[in-house]
């Protein structure tokens, strides 16, 4: 059976542990996330009242508690794929190459609702201070949208450096509302207003229900964080998870309790249909003044406009990683001659959201309920993928352990471990780094074998792994249950969410199935955890006129064995990445595509059941690289390639004549 899951590319592992090569630190990192997540706060508490009344503050608090397990999952993804893509990447990974497209799809609905969200209340807290917008801010806000769309044609680039300095003043602005407010009232007038939400408001378990299905709301944004990873400092790890720390301090001190006093203080502008989207600027000149109130209502304007830019942004890059992915049509990658950008992709990700505004008459309420399907989609899938890594490398690790503690055994009753205990054991050394880069092959004696094993295994056993894992799966439970309540509660987000992904869904079918139709598949890549007994390695490399001939022999000679397919590209050429760019170097090398399509066509028909795809950039050594982790019995390569392969040591090597003619194809055996 084929495993398709999409391998995480990367830099070398130099890169992984030099802290100043990255482009994004942790501040940096934290605010292009809080300028997303931070803007939240100027719509969620006048959407929330609506559903839930004064309760909105206590769902967002008890909502607060599932948003930092979530931040520890996705600390966990923006390491784990350094290459991006978020949920994308996690779900084909982890699931199955579909379910990457389904991620994608529901991230999309995210991306589109967040433009026409954030952008229409930015225009309602503009017009606080120029009221004579209010009556047209349907139509001022596409025109903006449409001006964010030229620009990014003309092609504006997304700055983490603005985005700190919105951060700042957003998150300033929320301490001086805050500080402001409680200059005027005293802590026990505080506990008496949190106490009287719950008077003559009883929380039913229906309410309790909708109420946190409807209060993630209030973190949208979070998925920013691993788009990031490409730009991001190293060690990725570390870095996402102390921007995600600031996160959530700063989204604790704030969303909380101006969405408590944003109700509670102002119920007659809550119920207003046009107030209640202007509420945190309105709380502002209510306990302050003019000057703070205006302030607020035009840095929050500007925020939520930027957060805006960011989810056009974030909107054509998917589209086009999709599109490499080869899920939607090639189009979608095209970019206009005079400017270089994606046109046809921009027009998308801003044509979308214009037609949402359109549909819903620019409904802020009518938004918000829309909002929940692709966010919380987004989020399960990419906890459930997480889940699935986990588990399989708890398991990989556990059974690597048994096999060392038998191997020690052995060593402790007289009998020496031979070169092929050694060998295999080995490979628990040569496991995957945290990107999935194979590690250069190393030899160490037995007892430094048995004791990093062992390290190892007592790390997975360890409190802290076991706490974390079942965290994991008590997060993915929650996020899951609200996804579930927001499709039963809100059948305005289930039908424009669910027929936004199914429409796309079907694209991507319809995609696949033309390049069935003419021979190719569409293939990810795999990843290689473990030995192949038996196996055949076919190598191809970059513009060889061979690598057919290597993928016809390789499937004539499998007689049911497994095949690995491993095309060794042309070496990476450093670039610097754009925010929420997807850079996986697979994607965008069209042969190698094309080989892999060719040779999942042809392996099909010969009804081979297990077949992986692996993609290397070129580097010294990697093809032996590989070849120690899948051992191999049936090497095969291009003829005009064998003198440039070092660091294999097979038995014996024969050529075949293959028909075009010529020695040029070569087999490599070992029996290892």
């Amino acid at each position: 059976m084929q495993e398709s899951v999409t391998q995480a590319t990367t830099t070398d592992q130099s890169q992984e542990h030099q802290p100043g090569r990255g482009r994004l630190g942790p501040l940096l990192c934290w605010a292009v996330v809080f300028a997303d997540i931070g803007t939240s706060v100027y719509y969620t508490p006048g959407i929330l009242y609506v559903t839930v009344g004064k309760l909105a503050g206590f769902f967002v608090l008890l909502t607060m508690f599932v948003f930092v397990l979530l931040t520890l999952k996705y600390a966990e993804v923006s390491a784990r794929f350094p290459q991006g893509g978020g949920v994308v990447s996690v779900a084909a990974h982890a699931l199955n190459p579909w379910f990457g497209a389904l991620g994608g799809m529901f991230i999309l609905v995210d991306y589109f609702l967040t433009a026409a969200l954030s952008c229409l209340s930015g225009i309602f807290y503009f017009s606080v201070v120029f009221p004579a917008l209010g009556p047209n801010a349907l139509w001022i806000t596409i025109a903006v949208l449409a001006l964010l769309g030229f620009l990014n044609w003309i092609g504006i680039t997304e700055s983490a450096t603005v985005s700190l300095i919105g951060a700042l003043i957003a998150f300033v602005s929320d301490l001086a509302i805050l500080v402001t407010v409680f200059s005027h009232i005293s802590p026990a007038e505080a506990l008496q207003l949190f106490e009287s939400m719950f008077a003559g408001n009883a929380v039913t378990p229906v309410k309790l229900l909708v109420g946190f299905g409807g209060a993630f709301l209030a973190f949208s944004g979070l998925e920013s964080i691993s788009q990031l990873s490409p730009v991001m400092k190293t060690p990725r790890k570390r870095v996402a998870g102390l921007a995600l720390l600031v996160v959530v301090v700063t989204i604790g001190l704030t969303s909380p309790l101006l969405t408590t006093f944003s109700t509670l203080l102002q119920p007659q502008e809550a119920a207003d249909p046009l107030k209640n989207s202007q509420l945190v600027s309105l709380l502002a000149g209510h306990w302050g003044n003019i000057w703070l109130q205006s302030e607020v209502a035009i840095s929050a304007s500007a925020l939520l406009v930027f957060a805006s830019n960011t989810a056009i942004i974030g909107a054509y890059h998917v589209f086009m990683a999709l599109s490499r992915m080869e899920f939607l049509p090639s189009f979608v990658l095209k970019r206009n001659r005079l400017r270089g950008t994606p046109h046809y992709s921009i027009a998308l990700a801003t044509g979308v959201p214009i037609l949402v505004l359109l549909l819903v008459h620019g409904q802020l309420d009518l938004l918000g309920d829309m909002y929940a399907f692709g966010l919380l989609g987004a989020f399960s899938l990419t906890c459930l993928g997480l889940d699935v890594v986990r588990w399989r490398e708890r398991h990989t690790a556990q059974n690597r352990a048994a096999a060392l503690a038998e191997l020690r055994a052995s060593s402790q009753n007289g009998h020496a471990p031979t070169e092929t205990d050694l060998a295999l054991t080995s490979e628990s050394g040569l496991a995957l780094n945290g990107h999935h880069e194979l590690q250069a092959p190393r030899h160490p004696t037995h007892g430094e074998i048995v004791e990093r094993s062992e390290r190892s295994y007592e790390g997975w056993r360890g409190l802290w792994y076991t706490i974390d894992f079942y965290l994991g799966i008590i997060t993915t439970f929650l996020v899951t249950l609200a996804w579930s309540i927001n499709l039963v509660a809100k059948p305005l987000a289930t039908a424009f969410g669910g027929s936004v992904a199914l429409l796309g869904m079907g694209v991507a079918f319809y995609n696949y199935r033309s390049h069935r139709l003419m021979g190719r598949l569409p293939v990810p890549v795999t990843t290689i955890e473990d030995h192949l007994h038996g196996s055949i390695l076919a190598v191809l490399t970059a513009h060889n006129p061979h690598n057919e001939d290597v993928i016809r022999t390789a499937i004539h000679s499998a007689d049911g064995r497994p095949v690995v397919f491993l095309y060794v590209g042309e070496p990476r050429v450093a670039r610097t990445p754009r925010l929420f760019e997807v850079v996986d170097p697979y994607l965008e090398d069209e042969q190698a595509k094309e080989l892999f399509g060719k040779a999942e066509s042809q392996a099909r028909r010969a009804k081979i059941s297990t077949r992986r795809y692996v993609y290397r950039p070129y580097e010294p050594g990697t093809i032996a690289r590989v070849w120690q982790i899948v051992h191999p019995h049936d090497t095969i390569v291009p003829a005009n390639e064998v003198p440039r392969i070092e660091d294999i040591n097979p038995d014996r090597i024969s050529y075949e004549i293959t028909p075009g003619g010529g020695m040029q194809v070569a087999h490599m055996v070992k029996r290892w």
